[in-house]
Formats: structure tokens, C-alpha cells, sequence
């Protein structure tokens, strides 16, 4: 029998800090009054800047694919959840979640404004955002997440291949990217109508 089923399968030594990491850049960018200045700076940064959002939202997917495997578990306990009997406000669950969302939305322009691009990020990032951020709430920070059953999924989410999700994630964990992540978007999030 087993002890229980990891609350994290590996992913915390490849988060990069989106949020911090894209005020960073952009608090450089900004320290330039000439715009031609600016446009340089965002030039040299915005491949950064999407390695960092793509490492993110692969986060994001991974999360929910280990959510869904171990809902597929026989209920057994989840092991190293730090959030466990912890006070929960939703106020300090989403913050960077909403930011992810603004930044899907202001982005593309700023790429338009800077690099004359047109750029738009696939729907199914949007939507995925959308439900890890419905997941945080649902599971209001995972501060009652005792066991794998306690577990709730978003509304929507696809689940048909969650048996073979530890599968992809170990895969991905080995590879130490979690941006690779995102080539299972599809698994679990519907195609946009």
C-alpha cells in the first residue's frame, strides 16, 4: 500500500517567478524616456519574457494534469501540501493568476507598439489560465486538501487521459521545462468554438 500521492510531482525547482520576472523587465524598459530606447530594450527582452509566460502556464497545465491523475488514485492521502490548514483568502490565491490574464490581454499590444508585430496568443492559454484559476478557487488554496478525493477540477476540464498523465509529467519533469507541458494543453482543455 502506498503512503500517499505527492502534492507536488516534482514541478517547484522549474517555476520560474512570472509576475516579478515580467515587472523586472518592464521596470528596465521603462527606465528609458526615448522610445526608440524603449523599443530596443523590449526587443532584447521579449523572448524572455514569453520563455517566462510559456514556463508558467506550462506550470499551470501541469497542475491540473497531476490533479486529475490523482483523482484517478484510490483515495490515499497527499503528501508535502504546505497550503494544508492554512488560513484562505482569495485575495492572495489569484493575484498572480490575474496578472497572467492581463498580460495575455496587454501584451500583444505592447508587441504591436514596440516590434510594429502582430502577435496573438492561442485561445486555449486564455481558457486554460481561466480554469487553474477557477481550480485555486474551488479548492480555495488547497488549505482543506487532505486527502486526493478532496480534490475538485474545474468546470469543463477534459479528464478521458488522466491515467496516463504521470506518465507525460515525469516525462516533462526529466526534461526540467515545463513549457514542454503545454503540448498537452489539449488533453484537458476544450477547443475553443
Amino acid at each position: 500500500m502506498s503512503k500517499g500521492l505527492e502534492f507536488d510531482p516534482g514541478f517547484a525547482p522549474y517555476i520560474m517567478a512570472f509576475q516579478g520576472t515580467v515587472e523586472y523587465l518592464y521596470s528596465d524598459i521603462n527606465r528609458f524616456k526615448n522610445l526608440s530606447q524603449k523599443k530596443v530594450k523590449f526587443m532584447q527582452y521579449h523572448k524572455k519574457i514569453l520563455e517566462v509566460f510559456n514556463n508558467n502556464v506550462g506550470f499551470y497545465t501541469g497542475c491540473l494534469m497531476w490533479a486529475a491523475y490523482i483523482k484517478t488514485q484510490k483515495e490515499q492521502p497527499i503528501l508535502n501540501n504546505g497550503y494544508l490548514g492554512l488560513e484562505y483568502k482569495e485575495e492572495e490565491n489569484t493575484p498572480e493568476t490575474d496578472f497572467t490574464l492581463r498580460f495575455i490581454e496587454l501584451f500583444p499590444k505592447d508587441m504591436q507598439y514596440f516590434l510594429g508585430k502582430k502577435f496573438e496568443f492561442e485561445p486555449e492559454l486564455k481558457k486554460l489560465t481561466e480554469m487553474y484559476r477557477e481550480f485555486l478557487v474551488i479548492n480555495k488554496g488547497f488549505v482543506e486538501a487532505k486527502n486526493n478525493t478532496d480534490i475538485k477540477l474545474p468546470e469543463g476540464m477534459l479528464t478521458e487521459d488522466a491515467q496516463s498523465f504521470k506518465e507525460k509529467i515525469d516525462s516533462v519533469i526529466k526534461e526540467g521545462d515545463l513549457s514542454k507541458l503545454l503540448e498537452f494543453i489539449s488533453l484537458i482543455c476544450p477547443k475553443e468554438k
